[in-house]
């Protein structure tokens, strides 16, 4: 898919860093991804170098074994379960030039782990995904796997991420923000508003926190009684929360990649209803496995304009890398964005590698092309 480049550093072969878990919520979710990803790192072209960031944003080296990153009888792992022992912190380079990453423990000499050539961040959600790591990087002048600081912070807020899109002519749907403040000086008009929004747009509403994935802290209210506890809810991942009305029609998902030419969309998936489900939820995403339809059974045109739509989402935010792009197909037959993953799911089940599958692009090769993609950017602004 493209061409190999040569590692800056002196060792023989790029030296990739995947990076993962986290301080956000979807902590163990990153997790399972990474291990997905290390097992299909071709080894014969890399050299990997593991680090996990801990619940509570300690930079560990952890044990290169994906077997001990799977969900298993649904039970979630964590960094802390595969942290190698020691108490020790991996620490980044700050400043370009320097890409050696060092093993520091109290007591003893720091102990150099040699340079890396890439970054995969595997990472979902704040702390990760919003832009945060990707500003480290970019001062540490290391090269690395997707969207930059402004894009990635765009992906993470769907306020924003709304916002850009209609500033593009891209079709969203109808929402309402409550942010931090008008939720603490005063709920009970906080809540008159998001009732006047519904009364205007129709129930049920789905509440959710701004800035986070994985279906986490979402929930339907068709009651406005239970609006309150929804609010609360989507507060425990994100003080500002986003509210949006219900859009019927089909769920439709369209990966999109980078190429030397330019962004290229994926064919699309559907997700159909799941009926012990009330949304496709995170326990239909991760533990149930609800099952999509790769690809999504649209007509050409309709399979041509989402591919367009995702394209053109993808430039809207400046992404780089790698994109899925989630709509809904309306039952008047026209599409509306409801938002981007700047790091989606990446498991080999996971939408966006399905969905690149039945486009021709394998799972290891999928990775490779992403490494490679990244080994041919340059850090800072561009």
């Amino acid at each position: 898919m493209s061409s190999e480049i040569s590692p800056q550093s002196p060792h023989a072969k790029p030296r990739v860093a995947v990076v993962f878990g986290g301080r956000s919520s979807e902590h163990t979710i990153s997790v399972v991804t990474a291990g997905a990803v290390l097992r299909a790192i071709d080894r014969d072209r890399y050299d990997v170098l593991p680090i996990g960031i801990t619940t509570d944003g300690r930079w560990a080296l952890t044990a290169d074994d994906p077997d001990r990153m799977a969900i298993v009888e649904r039970s979630l792992p964590s960094v802390e379960q595969i942290a190698e022992p020691g108490t020790g912190d991996v620490v980044l380079p700050i400043g370009p030039g320097r890409r050696e990453v060092v093993y520091s423990e109290a007591g003893s000499v720091p102990k150099d782990l040699g340079d890396v050539d890439v970054v995969f961040p595997m990472l979902h959600g704040p702390y990760g995904e919003d832009g945060t790591l990707q500003g480290l990087l970019d001062l540490a002048g290391v090269p690395y796997v997707g969207s930059g600081v402004l894009a990635s912070a765009v992906g993470m807020d769907k306020e924003y991420m709304k916002r850009v899109f209609t500033s593009f002519g891209l079709p969203v749907g109808p929402y309402v923000v409550v942010r931090p403040r008008e939720w603490e000086a005063d709920r009970g008009a906080a809540l008159a508003r998001i009732t006047d929004f519904a009364d205007e747009h129709g129930w049920p509403l789905f509440v959710k926190p701004a800035r986070a994935g994985s279906s986490m802290g979402i929930s339907r209210v068709a009651d406005p009684a239970d609006l309150p506890a929804a609010v609360e809810e989507a507060r425990r991942h994100d003080p500002k929360i986003i509210v949006e009305s219900l859009l019927r029609g089909r769920e439709i998902e369209c990966g999109v990649l980078e190429f030397e030419d330019g962004a290229r969309a994926s064919l699309p998936a559907e997700i159909p209803p799941v009926s012990s489900h009330d949304f496709y939820d995170f326990e239909a995403k991760y533990i149930d496995s609800a099952d999509g339809i790769v690809p999504a059974p649209l007509t050409p045109e309709e399979t041509a304009r989402v591919q367009e739509l995702a394209v053109r989402a993808f430039d809207a935010a400046s992404c780089e890398g790698l994109v899925r792009a989630d709509f809904f197909l309306q039952e008047n037959g026209e599409f509306v964005i409801n938002e981007i993953n700047t790091m989606p799911g990446f498991t080999p089940i996971s939408m966006f590698p399905r969905m690149w599958e039945a486009s021709g692009v394998s799972y290891p090769e999928l990775v490779d092309h992403l490494l490679q993609t990244a080994l041919r950017r340059s850090t800072g602004l561009r």
